[in-house]
């Protein structure tokens, strides 16, 4: 059997032949030709298509009307799917989804796999075509826009992505040819669940937190050193600086090789009601040099910046769980563990000096200021959503 032989044998054997195309606006396109055959090498793609046609559709884009893809619960989710065709091109539909959902994935100890899921939008609408899939609509040369628009429910979980876990909202189009030709297209966009700060004014107190620790054990008693530490309040937004001042009273006769405070954020992955991963990440970080024995080391309002980040407990989502801490460490010298303290803190969306008294119509400063960026474009094609075969998306 000759080898083009085989390769034809081969690729009929699929159940399907896609070509991925990543779009120069972040948007990701496919498109699926039972009469076509296609090799893979590396990241480029050959595709030959044994019925002979060409490709009609120069143009396949979903376009938001809000450019900045950023949308709160609550709001309209509105825009066009574009379409920009070089021939008359017959079309048995334009199918339109909005998928939002939760997935937790990871591996047991035994190398076993852990997945849970849960969804949150699984909206589907027809653009184009009866609802009966049994008419044929013929589209002209030229650009064509369906339009769509939707409420987004309340209670949403923000968008979010972690090592064994994501958040993700996204829209999929296919537009189905009658010879079996679907091109798809997805583009994502990004929710945020507000946490209004103006209505925890319990948090904007400061928060101060103390500890002595002993140095030595029962036979040497070395001394103590003492940590009184306060956070100007117990919760921020993004673009915000946490001043953290106190006092490290080392009446020991160790030194200490440094005093740091540190912000952690701790995310806890559950699958089927359990625990099945806590991952943890080192956000900012401030540093202050060696303690001498008998001596006091003062901390005024150091700044540790908080960066982009999803709201505190990621309200809606029962997969995960994010809490942020900031850490006081003082590290002695010799063989003496770390001296910690855990000051817990809350993540919001909203500031305490917010002016605007209405939440849903308008974004908050500390998502709109230049030195808070949050990203337009988050990762949003996984293996497995080629799983399933059942719907013009699959």
């Amino acid at each position: 059997m000759s080898s083009s032989r085989k390769l034809m044998m081969m690729e009929r054997d699929r159940d399907e032949d896609e070509i991925e195309i990543l779009h120069p606006d972040g948007s990701y396109s496919t498109s699926y030709n039972p009469y076509a055959i296609t090799d893979y090498y590396g990241e480029k793609v050959h595709t030959i298509h044994l019925n002979g046609m060409s490709r009609k559709l120069l143009k396949f884009l979903i376009l938001f009307d809000n450019t900045s893809l950023l949308y709160f619960p609550g709001q309209f989710l509105s825009g066009r799917v574009l379409l920009e065709l070089q021939d008359e091109t017959p079309a048995l539909g334009l199918h339109f989804h909005v998928v939002g959902e939760g997935v937790v994935r990871s591996k047991s100890v035994r190398q076993e796999r852990v997945y849970d899921k849960e969804s949150y939008i699984d909206f589907r609408m027809k653009l184009l075509g009866d609802v009966d899939q049994g008419s044929l609509s013929v589209l002209s040369p030229g650009i064509h826009s369906f339009p769509f628009k939707l409420g987004l429910p309340h209670g949403l979980p923000s968008t979010f992505l972690g090592r064994y876990g994501w958040i993700q909202y996204y829209c999929k189009a296919a537009l189905r040819e009658p010879s079996g030709l679907i091109h798809k297209n997805h583009q994502v966009f990004i929710v945020m669940n507000p946490i209004d700060l103006r209505l925890e004014l319990g948090l904007a107190s400061p928060f101060k937190c103390q500890i002595k620790h002993k140095l030595g054990v029962a036979c040497f008693d070395y001394g103590t050193i003492e940590c009184n530490i306060v956070l100007d309040r117990a919760a921020y937004v993004p673009g915000e600086n946490i001043l953290v001042s106190g006092t490290v009273a080392n009446r020991s006769s160790i030194a200490c090789k440094m005093s740091r405070a540190v912000l952690i954020e701790t995310i806890q992955y559950f699958a089927r009601g359990k625990v099945i991963k806590v991952e943890k990440r080192e956000l900012a970080v401030k540093t202050r040099p060696k303690i001498r024995p008998h001596s006091i080391d003062e901390w005024i309002e150091e700044p540790l910046f908080v960066p982009p980040l999803p709201p505190t407990n990621l309200a809606g989502c029962h997969l995960m769980k994010i809490d942020y801490d900031v850490f006081f460490i003082v590290t002695p010298k010799s063989f003496e563990k770390e001296i910690k303290l855990q000051i817990p803190i809350t993540l919001g969306t909203y500031p305490f000096d917010h002016q605007s008294n209405d939440t849903g119509s308008e974004f908050p400063e500390s998502i709109l200021k230049p030195e808070t960026y949050y990203p337009s474009n988050l990762p949003i094609i996984r293996p497995w959503m080629h799983e399933m075969k059942s719907d013009p998306f699959h």
